[in-house]
């Protein structure tokens, strides 16, 4: 299980550090891509192969299942840590993210997140303030903490 915050930079080649904590649970080689909110999502290889399991029992028939595996895949990279820890985002998932300097890297259960740090500071400030709604909204999924 992936879980904390992390402060990392991303340098002029587009490297980032993967917190030492999240390694060994991604592997060698794992995938990352176009996430929600404007973050990367990285998984591990056996986390992308049920997701990728799951996204292709959706109907192709259903024009919102076909634009979110599209959108989904076509970011999609495999990467490798280097001897450093680092890894080497392409410019496209980059750009998405719009990742200069300054960088989040977050676990999230069952994926780690990579947000450019004022993206995340907004959307985290926002979550925030409404924090208790959300939580009163996951009783109606039989969530409880």
């Amino acid at each position: 299980m992936f879980m904390g915050e992390f402060q990392h930079s991303i340098d002029e080649k587009g490297r980032i550090i993967v917190p030492a904590k999240f390694r060994e649970s991604l592997g060698t080689t794992f995938i990352v891509t176009r996430g929600l909110d404007q973050c990367l999502f990285v998984y591990p290889m056996e986390e992308w192969v049920v997701l990728e399991q799951k996204l292709k029992a959706l109907s192709l028939m259903k024009s919102d299942a076909r634009a979110f595996s599209r959108f989904f895949f076509s970011g999609a990279g495999e990467c490798e840590l280097d001897k450093q820890g680092r890894i080497n985002l392409p410019n496209n998932l980059v750009e998405y993210a719009k990742l200069d300097k300054d960088c989040v890297v977050i676990g999230v259960s069952n994926r780690v997140e990579i947000w450019s740090k004022p993206i995340w500071v907004n959307y985290f400030q926002q979550s925030n303030d409404s924090f208790n709604e959300i939580a009163e909204k996951l009783v109606d999924f039989n969530f409880d903490l």
